[in-house]
Order: structure tokens, then sequence, then C-alpha cells
């Protein structure tokens, strides 16, 4: 299938992005890499009046670094972080979650920021920064804000972001050299959405201990101090509304990623 029409906005800045949204309002959407829109456009399940194509904004490009955190331009592609092209918080975590996203041709285009953005449940980058503590750096015309990504989701495909915000960067802090990190995800075949997954940060010298479960249809189940434990989650996961055997697959996937922490 072929997308319905659309108009497609090539703005020189993010006031000029925006101001392409406001004039569409709820008809525009924004495109970076493409790698979920442009299938979705393609089966015709999104139908925007207009594209406002923004990965080519140098404002979105840009990283910085500090002692404290690491901060990534919306349109960097996982494949920048990946192949260590932008600046890691420490043991290459964020390379390491980036080279788990799909395939090449997809983490060549796809961007940090549009899968944040995009709000899929089941997306690399949304449990693994909320475990992180990072947040989301907003840009508008009346001024931006930080969003953490533990409140950036509202639900499957929805965000926090207010009409005509839009994600400038993603600030990630950077862990203590003592600090212990977990990564798992169940997938069929590499390179599928995870069916369960679970991420793992204990930096006791920064007093956190936060477990992150996500695939959980919905905004990714947070766990903190002495509640990072597989009986824990089980019961947080039975309030999200996941059935018995999603439960089991969540379960595992946290006791995984626990293990690879302690290891």
């Amino acid at each position: 299938m072929k997308p319905a029409p659309f108009e497609l906005a090539r703005p020189a800045n993010l006031a000029e992005a925006a101001a392409a949204l406001a004039q569409n309002l709820g008809e525009a959407r924004l495109l970076a890499g493409g790698q979920s829109l442009g299938p979705m456009l393609n089966l015709r399940l999104v139908r925007p009046a207009m594209l406002v194509a923004i990965a080519h904004l140098p404002e979105l490009g840009a990283v910085a670094e500090d002692a404290d955190a690491v901060t990534i331009g919306a349109a960097v592609t996982h494949a920048a972080i990946a192949d260590g092209r932008t600046p890691d918080v420490g043991n290459r975590i964020l390379a390491r979650i980036a080279d788990g996203i799909a395939y090449r041709a997809v983490r060549n285009l796809g961007t940090i920021g549009g899968s944040l953005c995009h709000g899929d449940p089941a997306a690399d980058w949304l449990t693994t920064l909320t475990a992180l503590g990072a947040s989301a750096i907003t840009w508008s015309k009346t001024g931006g804000r930080a969003i953490p990504l533990a409140h950036f989701i509202t639900g499957a495909f929805r965000t926090a972001l207010a009409p005509g915000e839009i994600v400038q960067a993603v600030r990630v802090p950077r862990p203590s050299s003592q600090a212990h990190w977990g990564y798992y995800k169940a997938c069929r075949k590499p390179g599928e959405f995870a069916h369960a997954m679970a991420a793992v940060l204990d930096d006791s010298a920064r007093g956190v201990r936060r477990a992150v479960i996500g695939a959980a249809g919905g905004p990714p189940v947070v766990l903190e101090g002495e509640q990072v434990t597989p009986v824990a989650a089980g019961d947080a996961l039975r309030t999200a509304g996941l059935d018995a055997v999603a439960r089991h697959m969540q379960a595992v996937a946290l006791k995984r990623a626990l293990a690879e922490a302690v290891a």
C-alpha cells in the first residue's frame, strides 16, 4: 500500500517546525527517521495532512556532555550511538542498547527522540532510559521543560507532550563507576520488538536502585528501592492488567536483568 496524500514541510528551525504544527493542529506529524511512522503511513494506520521533516535541523543533532550527564539531540540516530560516534554514560551502556535495536538499516535512520515520541511500550529506549533516570528536554515557543521519562508516556503511543511541543534532546545521567547495570529483552527473533523486557540500575553511590519493565502495554512499570523484586513486579503487572503468561515472561526478563546487574 501507499500513504494517503499529504503535504511535506521542511522547516529551517524549530520555530518554523512548531509553526507548521500549529497551523495544522491535529493534522500534522513530525518526521525524523520515519522507521516507525513510515510503515504506519503505508498501511494507512495514520493519515496526516502534513508531515514536518525535522531530522536535518542542527538543534536536534547537537550532543553535549558534562560530569553529570550526556545530552543527546533528538535526531541522533541509533547507529551513531551504537558506533560510539556520540559520548556514552559509561561502560558502553548506551552503545549496547542501541546496537540491539532492530536491524542496521533501521538503526541508520531511526532516531532516539523519534523512538521516544512514537510511544511504543516495547521500544528499547523507553525502558532503558527510564531506568537510567533520563529526561526528555523539550522546545516550545513559550519555553521548554524537562520531562522525566518515567512520566513521558501516558499510554500506548501517547505522550505527555503539549500541542506544538517538540523533543529537542534527551538528558541521560551518568551512573557512578560502582554502578551495576542489567538489561534483558525477549524476542522471537533478533530485530523484533520485545514481548518482555526489563532494565535494572543499582547505583548505591547515588542512592539509586531501580528496575523498569517495558512491553507492558502502556507506560513502563517502575520499581524503586526494596520494590525491585520479581514478587513486587508481579503485583505491579497484575495491577496493570497483564495476564498470567505475560506476567511470567516479564518476571523472567526481570530476573535475567537482575542477574546481569549482579554479574
